[in-house]
């Protein structure tokens, strides 16, 4: 990558920003692969996948204002972050079971939020708003789940949603907006969507089937063909599903941060 960037007139030309659409469109890639079984391809494109950081670290160890770094300090940032996230592995903690790691996995990070000077940050803050926003509204849901958010919190009030949606159009038409569409244009957008969703897969229905026991997968098709009918509702109506579920998705964080908030207030 050294001599490329020096060598190669393409390769010294772009940017973090020119490269975004490229790591997108290859982890897409990565993930029909994933869904195709096919090993083989599986390992190209993680290949793909894996030359898009090394770019990215290389391009930054260039900068001049202190900012920069290079593979080596992404490499250990990662395995700084695995051990302080395990401590059941590498310290004495004891855990039950999976859902125990999960929980302190959280608190460990809320931990170093607020060893960083971030006591009012949100349990959703780290939610990255730019992914597709059927993924968008899943995460967030997960994770304010974990945080104990009730889960009245997902249902609209009647009337409001279509308030919500309104004012947020305009915001979703921009920086939102522009970041979703990023987000769905990678080489295949509609199958990288699904295959985030983990909701048109061979793999995401056999999890879902197991989670749910039997009838599971009978009841993932059943939802997955409601929320194509939205997206058909949604088009009749003149509206834009994506953008109308982004919308949701930030009323959602809005509702969820007012209710940590009041929590907050509450225990001061």
């Amino acid at each position: 990558m050294d001599t490329l960037r020096v060598s190669c007139p393409w390769d010294a030309r772009q940017t973090h920003e020119s490269l975004a659409p490229h790591l997108l469109e290859e982890c897409y890639e990565a993930l029909e692969a994933l869904e195709g079984g096919d090993p083989a391809a599986l390992r190209n494109e993680l290949g793909d996948v894996m030359l898009q950081v090394v770019f990215h670290a290389r391009i930054a160890a260039e900068a001049t204002d202190g900012t920069g770094y290079t593979i080596d300090d992404v490499a250990e940032g990662i395995v700084a972050k695995l051990i302080r996230r395990h401590p059941h592995v590498f310290a004495d903690v004891i855990v039950s079971g999976p859902e125990e790691v999960k929980r302190n996995w959280d608190a460990i990070k809320a931990a170093e939020r607020a060893e960083a000077g971030d006591r009012s940050a949100s349990v959703l803050d780290t939610v990255p708003f730019g992914q597709p926003a059927l993924t968008l509204a899943a995460q967030l849901q997960r994770r304010a789940e974990r945080a104990g958010a009730p889960a009245e919190l997902a249902s609209l009030p009647p009337g409001a949603a279509a308030a919500d949606a309104a004012a947020g159009r305009d915001a979703a038409a921009g920086k939102d907006a522009a970041a979703g569409r990023d987000a769905a244009a990678g080489k295949d957008a509609a199958a990288g969507r699904d295959a985030a969703a983990g909701k048109d897969t061979a793999a995401g229905r056999d999890a879902a089937a197991a989670e749910n026991g039997a009838g599971g997968s009978q009841a993932v098709s059943d939802i997955g063909a409601e929320l194509f009918a939205l997206v058909a509702r949604a088009r009749e109506a003149g509206l834009d599903p994506e953008l109308e579920l982004r919308a949701a998705a930030r009323s959602y964080r809005d509702r969820v941060r007012a209710w940590e908030r009041s929590g907050r207030l509450g225990g001061a």
